[in-house]
């Protein structure tokens, strides 16, 4: 099923929080707790908050009052302000927004009521292409996988952080379908553990063979010359090639660069920020520290009680320790200031 759809007037997500131990669904009928499932990663990865994004403007369409079509459109824009602050460094939370503001705008509705269906249709194109969007991605970057394979792959990048299908994990998942014998090597991602939690989850739904490590393991891994290749995810990446992802993606890139491993991020256009000339201005979220302290040893609180913590989300991985970029519209070489460019355009 989708991780993020429209059902009986609502949005409806996976909580992501919960999983493996309990598979539940969440629903939303206001802008503003989605937003706040956004912040609290109910709901995560960036395709699908961008897609969360694009149904909350549609619920905020339906909250509003107003009657008038100026009306209309001004609190549509208050409340993607709202949404547009949840999390800085996924762009596609951004870019849905603007993608549904920015069509509504140039149109003209004879109703208030026609900008509220419209936006709605809006989203769900948003969701339906996404899922297209990852299948061509999947193709495209199991070309690059070999029968035999052991990849590394960080963080949860599969049908969980997207509408449906997934990125990097989407590549797995496809080129596994095709018969080629893969072996996962996950990170657990921490703090928030979304490899060990969501990714090996998801592995186990489609019978796929995987241990996980924790992420100071993989170097080991990488230089004992147990791998082939490392896949990835963005949540943004600038227009030479600078990949923004989560925290530890940019210390595996230096390991794999190390080795001669390929390093892979699988990224949809609408991730590509063509209008940052590098990562070194891509936003990065700081998260509560907490969520790196309340770590549990035997039982009890890991860290001293009086302890303080940095909690960076995501880091930035240069574009020369990038091997290649897949997208959907075929795989990007350096240099990545042409090559993004053409398969955005």
């Amino acid at each position: 099923m989708r991780s993020v759809f429209w059902e009986d007037n609502q949005l409806r997500m996976i909580d992501q929080r919960i999983l493996p131990a309990r598979f539940e669904l969440v629903s939303f009928r206001r802008h503003a707790d989605v937003a706040q499932a956004i912040r609290d990663m109910a709901v995560r990865g960036a395709p699908a908050i961008g897609a969360a994004a694009a149904f909350g403007l549609a619920l905020a369409g339906y909250e509003s009052a107003s009657s008038s079509t100026r009306d209309l459109l001004a609190d549509l824009q208050t409340a993607a302000n709202t949404l547009r602050a949840a999390r800085p460094t996924a762009v596609n939370l951004a870019w849905a927004l603007d993608r549904v503001l920015n069509k509504v705008s140039s149109l003209q509705f004879p109703s208030a009521d026609a900008i509220r269906q419209f936006v709605l249709e809006e989203a769900q194109r948003i969701a339906d292409e996404d899922v297209e969007i990852n299948k061509r991605m999947a193709e495209h970057g199991a070309a690059l996988i070999n029968d035999g394979d052991t990849v590394i792959h960080h963080c949860n990048t599969g049908a969980l952080a997207t509408v449906d299908w997934g990125t990097a994990l989407g590549v797995i998942r496809t080129a596994h379908e095709q018969g080629k014998r893969i072996h996962v090597l996950v990170d657990e991602t921490r703090p928030r553990l979304q490899g060990a939690r969501l990714t090996a989850w998801e592995l186990e739904q489609y019978g796929i063979p995987y241990e996980i490590i924790s992420d100071n393991m993989a170097g080991y891994f990488l230089k004992a010359g147990k791998v082939q290749k490392c896949f990835v995810g963005s949540d943004r990446t600038a227009a030479n090639g600078d990949v923004a992802n989560k925290i530890g993606t940019y210390m595996l890139a230096l390991a794999a660069f190390d080795n001669g491993v390929p390093f892979y991020p699988v990224v949809p256009t609408s991730t590509i920020d063509l209008s940052l000339a590098s990562g070194d201005l891509i936003p990065i979220e700081e998260r509560n520290p907490d969520e790196v302290l309340d770590i549990q040893f035997k039982g009890e609180r890991a860290a001293p009680v009086e302890a303080q913590a940095r909690n960076p989300a995501f880091d930035v991985t240069p574009a020369r320790l990038v091997t290649a970029i897949v997208t959907e519209n075929g795989i990007a070489y350096p240099p990545f200031e042409e090559s993004l460019r053409k398969v955005v355009r």
